[in-house]
């Protein structure tokens, strides 16, 4: 044999070894996406007798729900149901036990960090429920559960390809050539790349108002909340456009009002701070910290100074209490924790690139805190109080008390044969094959920082209340036929951005993961065919596992 063609040989031999070598995991369900939906959607799997794999891209089992967002959203608790209710419920007997409260008195901290979340808790009542908890007692709960469960959670296996046959997918392969086959996938993440992979349709971004009929959807023509209250100058040199927007400016007009465009609004972290010095690290400064970051801010308190406006701390975040003298610190006002324009990239991006935009809001956040501290045109009172507060020494120890995971509030968006719109949220348009319900606003953070009349504005902010609790269809989370037909989408699920700024809450993402496990383990029964699945089967299922699907509820 000649010496051209042995090597031939090697090289085709070489190429198959990875896949030789490969681990091929065989089970009846593939939850991709350990956040807390993904975690749930796992152990309803397996507590339906199903064999299921748990996979994750990173390294940090919860999501959202153990990243930080201790402070739950969600409107109306009496609509939270079925396992995601339980997880509220193992919240409450946690911290029902005297010694669960290390730095404070539980009297204390509800009679004086009252909030609404707070206050919907009743740890002496039948089946409490408790809505405020430290990161790590939920990430003990949820690992509690999937101990229980028999699930263990294969972490760091980034999505590369889905091998599909006859519109259903047969396997998915990673890029360390793990391979996971099952009869029914789940795509619970939050940026939906397994359902992107599957080539099943989605969209990113805003849809135009004329697209659903409806009013709150695509740019926004004005924007009064989380808005700059005294004019600011956008340029760096003031009244000199030619010398171009300061940092976190956005150029452009920000497109006609009504307009569609692929914005989506915006991300930031979740803090876990404490001003109790026994327990409270410095902030360390971003990398290369560079105080002209920040000149909007600047500028924008000095303006409020001049108006006579009372400048206080609490105007540029939004602390919320948790047990133990810790907190979850939201975005509030015009500029605040929110990187307002950095995420838009970050749906469709790779890895590395998401990796990127994380650091970059990292670094952001960082810099934010550090120049309210420390810089001399913040006013004193807000320095001096900046400077009490700190992350907390016993919360994300393996990142140095930041947060592991970015607040991800939109991203793709499944289109199915049904989308969920603001009609839903008003209740003008009721879905009949209700899997969970949605309680919270029609909330959309801001999604562009721009120049409008020769001042700065932040457009696509929105705050309006829903009706009611209102069902979420079973055909939201099901892809469009002919597409994936062993596929279920409960996290990126079909809805406009509006309506999943209302749907888009860790409580209801669980209980869609609940309702897309057990409709998954009924799909088994017809070949794995999630739009064959009996709706009054599924239906009487979630019920008996007290899933909350109607308003008012019957439970």
């Amino acid at each position: 044999m000649r010496p051209t063609t042995l090597l031939l040989l090697w090289i085709w031999f070489c190429s198959l070894a990875p896949v030789w070598a490969a681990q091929v995991v065989e089970t009846d369900v593939c939850v991709f996406g350990a956040n807390a939906a993904g975690v749930v959607a796992a152990v309803q799997a397996r507590r339906m007798g199903r064999t299921v794999a748990l996979v994750d891209p990173g390294t940090h089992l919860g999501g959202l729900t153990t990243g930080g967002l201790g402070a739950t959203d969600i409107g109306n608790k009496a609509a939270v149901g079925g396992v995601s209710r339980e997880f509220y419920q193992r919240v409450a007997r946690h911290y029902a036990r005297a010694e669960s409260w290390t730095r404070e008195r539980r009297a204390d901290y509800f009679a004086h960090h009252a909030s609404g979340q707070s206050q919907a808790s009743d740890l002496a009542a039948t089946n409490a429920t408790m809505w405020t908890f430290e990161p790590h007692v939920a990430r003990d709960i949820l690992a509690g559960m999937l101990a229980e469960a028999g699930v263990e959670v294969r972490f760091a296996q980034r999505p590369a390809r889905v091998e599909s046959e006859g519109g259903r997918i047969q396997s998915l392969v990673m890029e360390g050539g793990e391979v996971f086959r099952a009869r029914v996938f789940i795509d619970a993440s939050y940026e939906g790349d397994l359902m992107a992979l599957a080539g099943v349709r989605f969209i990113i971004g805003r849809e135009a108002n004329a697209t659903y009929r409806e009013t709150l959807n695509g740019v926004r023509g004005s924007t009064p909340s989380h808005q700059f209250l005294v004019p600011v100058d956008p340029y760096r040199r003031e009244g000199d456009p030619s010398s171009g927007l300061l940092p976190g400016i956005q150029p452009g007009s920000g497109g006609q009002p009504g307009a569609g465009d692929t914005l989506v609004q915006t991300y930031n972290y979740r803090l876990c701070f404490t001003k109790d010095p026994d327990n409270r690290r410095p902030v360390e400064p971003p990398p290369g910290y560079d105080p002209a970051r920040y000149e909007l801010l600047a500028r924008y308190l000095e303006a409020l100074v001049k108006a006579g406006r009372k400048t206080t701390l609490a105007a540029f975040w939004n602390p919320i209490w948790m047990p133990n003298h810790k907190t979850d610190i939201n975005n509030n006002g015009p500029f605040s924790t929110d990187d307002i324009g950095m995420n838009q990239a970050y749906p469709a991006a790779d890895q590395a690139a998401r990796e990127g935009i994380a650091r970059e809001h990292e670094n952001y956040t960082r810099g934010l805190l550090v120049f309210l501290a420390t810089d001399p045109r913040v006013p004193q009172a807000m320095r001096n109080e900046m400077r009490s507060w700190g992350p907390c020494k016993d919360e994300f120890e393996s990142t140095g008390g930041w947060p592991p995971q970015l607040y991800i509030r939109e991203a793709r968006r499944m289109v199915s044969d049904y989308v969920m719109t603001e009609h839903h949220c008003r209740g003008a348009e009721v879905a009949a094959d209700a899997v969970a319900l949605a309680a919270y606003n029609m909330d959309s953070h801001n999604c562009q920082r721009i120049v409008k009349h020769g001042r700065v504005e932040n457009e696509g902010d929105v705050q309006v209340p829903p009706m009611k609790p209102y069902p979420i269809s079973y055909r939201a989370i099901v892809p469009r036929a002919g597409e994936a037909s062993n596929l279920l989408v409960p996290v990126c699920l079909s809805a406009s951005h509006i309506a999943y700024g209302s749907i888009r809450m860790e409580p209801v993402f669980m209980a869609l993961g609940q309702s897309a496990a057990t409709a998954a383990v009924l799909a088994l029964d017809e070949g794995g065919e999630v739009r064959r699945v009996d709706y009054a089967r599924l239906r009487a299922r979630l019920l008996a596992d007290g899933q909350a699907l109607a308003w008012p509820p019957t439970r």
